[in-house]
């Protein structure tokens, strides 16, 4: 009897991902045939090597995907080869007996499975804008017909403006010559790593992390270099040492409401990475894309090494994340390699969304729904207390997610799975893991922005405190 092994010595990405991936490829060769069982996932984590976990979100995954399913009690089955065409009577087309898998990003489906609660976003909440974007995307429809269908070639002064407006805060206040107009705060970032670094230069990031500009700046040959951080953000010791060591030429921070922890950095810790980064030349790009939710009055980096920072900020976690609206802004002489690599990068701006964020900030809409947003994500934040009060969770106030600590004996992974299976869609540590790391948290984040109405987010919450009071004897890995 032959016994099938996956091999994971190849691919890219975090080893679940080459896992599932690995199974999807030999089911769709044929050397998983329909009807296969898999093998339980203690044994299969034994024999190559990972763990459990890692074989749980595999395997869930993979029913994502509509490409196996658990049965209680069974193990986890081969489901129909999607490339497998059913004849019904007379040689017509039969139904499949196993719907299409849904279209996924990465790990995440696309759109929640039917009866799932996405805890796995923070975008601004439904409040009702769309009502002001239809109006002024109207308007920009009827009094700019040629721009409209044509390439932007020129930018007007008031994108630039715009984009002061929304930067600033505290003591920051950056002109409108030092701005880019961007296609969402991640093209931002990437803009800048792509104009300000080189391949194989090191980029530096914590341990956990917004980990889309991580895998992004992977693919266009950058290396990864880890900082460790505590309940304070960045190690300033540890951020020292890594560039001394590694010479990273950049920085990814987001000292204000870092997702996931939520931690908002103290003010002498940010004067020390602002003198570590001038002694070894480092660059900084400050995600302030929570930060403009908040009422923190800590100086901004770019307060304190305003020659070497670059502060990034959008409307998708306070406005609308459809929207696509971001901006940059840059020390002066950085401006125009940082336009011209975004342009590469994406293809350019399109008139009709920078015409629309400029006029949402600057007509005070994009102010007054982000206000109404806060509103709404503090109502939210108060059935999170209730619901889960008495667990050990990290909040900020304004900011729609919690990083929750996982009580014994549950795991990220396991917990993920767990909750999945039970209608909720959440983010295990993994998600947010930078690179390779040692380092575990036993913590998920929850985010309560994009259920639509405060009943699902109590609902989905509930099922949350169910599984931490039940352990794991409430979930079943089918297998």
């Amino acid at each position: 009897m032959t016994i099938w092994l996956p091999d994971l010595s190849t691919g890219a990405g975090p080893l679940y991902l080459r896992l599932a991936e690995r199974i999807e490829s030999d089911i769709d060769s044929g050397v998983l045939p329909a009807g296969t069982k898999l093998p339980p996932q203690r044994n299969l984590a034994y024999d190559i090597g990972v763990t459990i976990g890692t074989v749980g979100r595999a395997y869930a995954l993979l029913r994502e995907r509509g490409l196996v399913s658990g049965e209680v009690g069974r193990g986890t089955y081969i489901l129909a080869q999607r490339s497998e065409h059913i004849l019904g009577p007379h040689g017509t087309q039969a139904t499949p007996s196993t719907p299409p898998p849904l279209p996924h990003e990465g790990s995440r489906a696309v759109e929640p499975p039917p009866g799932k609660l996405h805890f796995d976003s923070t975008a601004a909440p439904n409040v009702g804008q769309s009502s002001a974007i239809e109006t002024i995307l109207a308007a920009i429809s009827r009094d700019n017909p040629d721009e409209v269908t044509s390439y932007t070639r020129t930018f007007p002064d008031h994108w630039f403006e715009a984009g002061s407006v929304w930067l600033s805060r505290n003591g920051f206040r950056p002109s409108p010559d030092t701005i880019v107009p961007t296609l969402g705060a991640h093209a931002a970032v990437m803009a800048v790593i792509a104009a300000v670094t080189s391949p194989g230069d090191h980029v530096l990031f914590e341990h956990v992390t917004y980990t889309q500009i991580a895998r992004s700046a992977g693919l266009i040959g950058r290396r990864m270099a880890l900082v460790n951080a505590d309940a304070h953000g960045v190690d300033p010791d540890d951020f020292e040492a890594v560039c001394a060591q590694k010479h990273p030429k950049l920085a990814f921070l987001m000292p204000t409401a870092q997702n996931p922890t939520g931690v908002v950095m103290p003010g002498e810790r940010r004067a020390a990475i602002a003198a570590i980064s001038r002694k070894y030349n480092v660059l900084l790009v400050e995600d302030d894309i929570y930060g403009a939710l908040t009422d923190d009055r800590t100086p901004l980096l770019a307060e304190l090494a305003p020659e070497r920072s670059f502060v990034v900020g959008g409307l998708s976690k306070s406005v609308a994340a459809g929207v696509r609206g971001g901006w940059v802004s840059c020390p002066a002489h950085f401006r125009h390699s940082i336009r011209v690599a975004h342009k590469m990068v994406t293809g350019g701006m399109p008139f009709v969304l920078a015409e629309l964020c400029a006029q949402l900030v600057l007509s005070g809409e994009a102010a007054s729904i982000r206000a109404r947003s806060i509103a709404e994500i503090n109502a939210r934040l108060d059935i999170v207390r209730k619901a889960l009060e008495g667990s050990d969770f990290n909040t900020t106030p304004n900011i729609p997610f919690i990083w929750l600590a996982l009580p014994e004996p549950w795991n990220s992974g396991t917990f993920k799975n767990a909750a999945y299976g039970q209608g909720v869609l959440i983010d295990d540590e993994d998600e947010f893991k930078a690179g390779r790391s040692d380092r575990v948290f036993h913590r998920v984040r929850i985010g309560i922005s994009a259920p639509r109405t405060r009943g699902d987010v109590g609902k989905g919450l509930a099922t949350v405190r169910r599984l931490l009071d039940e352990g794991d004897a409430g979930y079943d890995s089918f297998g």
